[in-house]
């Protein structure tokens, strides 16, 4: 079984969750509205890069949930940055115990000038194909 959860402020990050979502044949769910995790499910977990916060918004889902030997798949978007938020997440992930087995990053539009029309249909498509071979191994 497998659950993608997002974190997204400005829908960038929601977009690669659906795509993600969509091919594995599941809801992504936003971490506002989510409470905990089925037994043993393979979790995708997104999220953005918001000026200095790095994986903010998946901190307290971390914290109560647990993750000891189940497997994480990452994933997020950032407008100027490279993946930072994808360390912030595997260190919170890899702290309650989690298998940290993927990392998934593309850009994503910052104030209408950076990185504009991102995640666009290529970026969509890389999650996919993400997706896949993590749900593959």
């Amino acid at each position: 079984m497998f659950e993608v959860v997002y974190y997204s402020m400005t829908g960038k990050t929601r977009k690669v969750a659906e795509a993600i979502a969509a091919e594995l044949g599941v809801v992504a769910e936003d971490v506002k509205t989510k409470d905990g995790l089925a037994e043993g499910s393979f979790v995708f977990l997104g999220a953005g890069k918001y000026g200095p916060l790095r994986g903010w918004g998946l901190k307290g889902f971390i914290e109560r949930n647990d993750f000891a030997g189940r497997k994480v798949a990452l994933f997020g978007t950032s407008g100027n940055g490279s993946g930072e938020e994808l360390d912030a997440l595997e260190e919170m992930a890899a702290a309650k115990g989690a298998d940290v087995v993927g990392r998934f990053f593309c850009a994503g539009q910052f104030l209408f000038l950076v990185n504009r029309n991102h995640p666009n249909g290529k970026d969509t498509e890389d999650a996919r194909r993400f997706a896949r071979e993590m749900a593959s191994d």
